[in-house]
């Protein structure tokens, strides 16, 4: 059995992100009210999914925002997730903190803007990211079978859409994908009669779990 699905949700609002601030691991302190809320309606929305097409893997990172996304869904699916800290986020360096209107200005624009350079000193660059986000997801998809569930960041649904659609990792972005937080993304692996297999992206920044 192969991997046949991949639901990737971004975790919920957390105090960084409400405050504007890039939220490496030294500034993370978790999710908003909102955040747990929309934590808490993803959460919902995947029980219900569970229960009729089981998930057979649960990944998360281990940034605190995602680590709490990652336990109310797994309260709620009766599932622990298996850590992976190679999925989180852009390793922000000296930018870690700071506004980010102050570090786009600085460095001329976001991350994808010049992948081969680093956002600030001790950062990563977005070519790297795309290299080791992508590179776990091969392995993932090695080992693990089924359905698959990740619980991550933005970025790392970004990095997803880039690898499963090959994209080369050193071109300047001139094409972006808005992803909101709890939102879902959803690839299915299809074959079709000649045996001919591709992934298809069913859905991207679902987010009608949070709708009244």
């Amino acid at each position: 059995m192969i991997v046949t699905e991949i639901v990737i949700a971004r975790h919920g609002e957390a105090v960084c992100n409400a405050a504007g601030l890039v939220g490496g691991p030294a500034t993370c302190t978790g999710l908003t009210q909102p955040g747990r809320h929309q934590s808490g309606r993803l959460a919902t929305r995947l029980a219900v999914e569970h229960r009729t097409a089981p998930f057979t893997a649960f990944y998360a990172t281990d940034r605190l925002r995602v680590t709490q996304t990652a336990q109310t869904v797994a309260r709620a699916i009766g599932m622990q997730p298996i850590v992976l800290p190679a999925l989180r986020g852009l390793e922000h360096g000296a930018a870690d903190g700071r506004p980010w209107t102050e570090v786009k200005d600085e460095f001329g624009g976001p991350p994808q803007h010049d992948p081969p350079r680093p956002l600030a000193n001790g950062a990563e660059s977005w070519r790297d990211y795309l290299h080791r986000v992508g590179s776990a997801l091969a392995d993932l998809l090695l080992d693990a079978t089924g359905k698959i569930l990740i619980v991550a960041h933005g970025e790392t649904i970004e990095a997803a859409h880039h690898h499963l659609m090959a994209l080369p990792n050193s071109s300047p972005a001139r094409f972006g994908f808005a992803v909101d937080h709890t939102a879902v993304s959803r690839w299915q692996l299809q074959c079709n009669r000649l045996g001919q297999q591709r992934w298809l992206l069913i859905v991207h920044n679902d987010t009608t779990h949070l709708q009244p």
